[in-house]
């Protein structure tokens, strides 16, 4: 157990994490990599085995990929072919890009992470139902009423537990935005024995979906058009069997339901991510259409953004404001999936009298540019964060943006040899300076954060066609976003900037 230390009956931890699902177990994991101790409360005693999402985006499949869950997936398999509100186009215009990974079930991605978060000396309180909270200046104290109650404290409390989040209210976090218009049903059956459709298929009464799970499997979605919200979280088999039946004329009755949900096209965004001491992420903060994978992959970029600099708040290292850029950040980029998610419902889900509109996007998305530009904002892969260090008209194309998983040829005699992708250097949630330039000043300055940023020395191997050539040097953060470049100001002060004072100039941390 990773608690600092406990007294009668009270344990510390520096954070706690509330909600073990993919948002709450990636932050934990991020957390323990920082090097603080998290304790993550989970109000079900067993995982659900439940799965709304079936895959996440290319971009979270990248931030995957750097921390080494990808692996602990299995074989996956990504479709280069995708859409925009029901219009196909090609996911892979863009360098590194697809319309995600297909075919991949939330309780796997769950049991993964909590094995890796486990194994990181994360503590994993299942029948944990937090009734109170009560932040101050110092700290959160968190009131369960796991048998008997329970009290935690903590220097930072997160919440990541869902849409329906609990916490979001305790803490006082708005939430801002618009009902439901439309509900829809999703169901896992057996013996259906129906084709699939797997971007969705429209008939003058709606739409349907379906892809095969293996096993004997498929994953039904029903969206029948007219059909209001009624708020209930899982209507009868019967009544998803009568709307696909309605809608496509094909009868599922005698197939066998493993499970039924209902969701809505709701809408909403907390107009903050941080309250002092407590913070929020995942779909406690944003809910949203399920369109193209979207929240599972938004919730886990979250935890990447806000692990490695809440971990360096509390460990005293961070530069002032490190812990602020978590919501300058997410929160646009969660605001601009909300408006992609709610273009695609009323494009794909309106009547027939949306076709002129549907038409007129099948004319754009013949064009490249826009395919680069709808495909970027799906997948992730066109986020750019701030660098307000480094602005201006020279600003270089890369600052800001992720850095794609390029190959290097080490050259620094590292026990590892030869060939090394990026996001292997970025297991370890530390900054990485990749120097393919062989300049001493470049390595002069990374040593003196070497506390905290490993310096990588190579060349790159030669990019694809048509793909621009990596920078010479660049400074990566720990969530993959490049800090740095050659022609974008002063490596130190971008060392500085994120990283904090250097080695001989910080204070010593909390857990140093």
């Amino acid at each position: 157990m990773s608690a600092v230390r406990a007294r009668g009956g009270v344990v510390d931890y520096d954070v706690i994490v509330v909600g073990a699902g993919p948002v709450g177990l990636m932050l934990a994991a991020e957390l323990r990599l920082g090097g603080v101790t998290v304790a993550v409360l989970e109000r079900l005693e067993q995982p659900s085995g439940e799965s709304r999402g079936l895959g996440f985006t290319a971009r979270a499949a990248e931030i995957f990929d750097q921390r080494g869950v990808l692996d602990r997936l299995g074989a996956v398999e990504t479709s280069p072919m995708g859409h925009f509100g029901g219009v196909p186009m090609d996911y892979t215009l863009i360098e590194g890009g697809h319309f995600g990974v297909r075919g991949v079930p939330q309780h796997r991605i769950e049991q993964a992470l909590a094995e890796w978060a486990v194994e990181l000396g994360v503590a994993l309180l299942r029948g944990r139902d937090v009734v109170d909270i009560e932040p101050d200046e110092a700290g959160v104290t968190v009131v369960t009423d796991a048998r008997d109650l329970e009290v935690f404290t903590a220097g930072y409390l997160v919440c990541c537990d869902g849409g329906r989040s609990t916490l979001r209210r305790m803490a006082g976090f708005d939430f801002p935005g618009t009902d439901a218009t439309r509900e829809m049903y999703l169901a896992d059956v057996a013996g259906a024995n129906i084709r699939p459709r797997f971007i969705g298929e429209r008939t003058d009464a709606g739409m349907v979906m379906s892809a095969p799970l293996g096993e004997g499997l498929d994953r039904i979605i029903v969206c029948e058009d007219g059909r209001k919200p009624t708020g209930r979280s899982a209507p009868s088999w019967t009544e998803v069997a009568d709307a696909w039946q309605r809608i496509t004329g094909e009868s599922l009755h005698g197939a066998n339901a493993r499970w039924v949900s209902a969701f809505t096209d709701t809408t909403r965004l907390v107009s903050q991510y941080r309250r002092g001491r407590v913070l929020i992420a995942g779909d406690a903060a944003h809910v949203h259409l399920p369109a193209g994978g979207q929240g599972l992959s938004l919730g886990v970029q979250d935890a990447a953004n806000l692990g490695w600099k809440l971990a360096a708040t509390i460990r005293g290292w961070a530069p002032e404001g490190l812990l602020d850029t978590y919501h300058s950040e997410r929160h646009p980029v969660a605001a601009r999936v909300l408006r992609n998610t709610l273009a695609q419902g009323t494009l794909y889900l309106t009547g027939a009298h949306m076709e002129p509109m549907r038409e007129i996007m099948r004319e754009l998305i013949a064009q490249p540019s826009v395919v680069r530009l709808l495909s970027g904002m799906v997948s992730g892969l066109d986020i750019r964060y701030d660098m307000p260090y480094a602005t201006g008209a020279d600003e270089p194309v890369w600052l800001g943006r992720r850095m794609p998983h390029r190959t290097l040829g080490r050259t620094d005699g590292d026990a590892d040899g030869g060939q090394v992708r990026v996001p292997d250097l970025l297991r370890h949630g530390r900054g990485v300076l990749i120097d393919t330039t062989g300049d001493d000043a470049v390595a002069a300055a990374a040593a003196r954060w070497a506390g905290r940023v490993d310096l990588v020395r190579g060349e790159w191997a030669p990019a694809p066609d048509g793909v621009e050539p990596a920078p010479k040097a660049v400074l990566l953060r720990p969530d993959g976003y490049i800090a740095w470049v050659p022609g974008a100001g002063e490596l130190s002060q971008a060392l500085t900037a994120w990283f904090g004072a250097d080695d001989a100039g910080r204070p010593s941390g909390r857990h140093d």
